[in-house]
């Protein structure tokens, strides 16, 4: 569940990066998951570059290795400072992330005819 004060970690990773003999970004998403956090998505990027300056394309069959995923979690600021400490082994230097959200709920309107019981 989507706690009130909830925060956003984005983590930015290589699609060639690994850990613990799989994918960065499965092994990330399995580690947040088993730690009950809210919720992850990986997110694969078209283009991008970082602090090496080279410009990744996940289309070219050249610039395929290293084009960027974006992993985002989103959880309590704390519950994500842990998962952090968790992943200090497997994830090396680069941008990581940490924003407050405002989380909204959207709420479907009923119909008087969509509610159950109506003819």
């Amino acid at each position: 569940m989507l706690p009130v004060d909830a925060t956003l970690l984005r983590l930015y990773v290589h699609n060639d990066d690994r850990a613990l003999g799989r994918p960065l970004y499965e092994a990330v998403v399995e580690k947040a998951r088993g730690m009950g956090l809210a919720g992850a998505t990986v997110f694969t990027a078209e283009l991008g570059f970082g602090s090496d300056r080279q410009v990744h394309d996940s289309l070219s069959e050249y610039t395929f290795l290293g084009a960027p995923v974006v992993i985002e979690v989103v959880d309590s600021l704390d519950r994500l400072e842990s998962l952090l400490v968790e992943l200090a082994g497997m994830i090396g230097p680069g941008v990581k992330l940490l924003s407050t959200l405002s989380p909204v709920r959207v709420v479907r309107d009923v119909s008087p005819s969509e509610q159950p019981g109506a003819l």
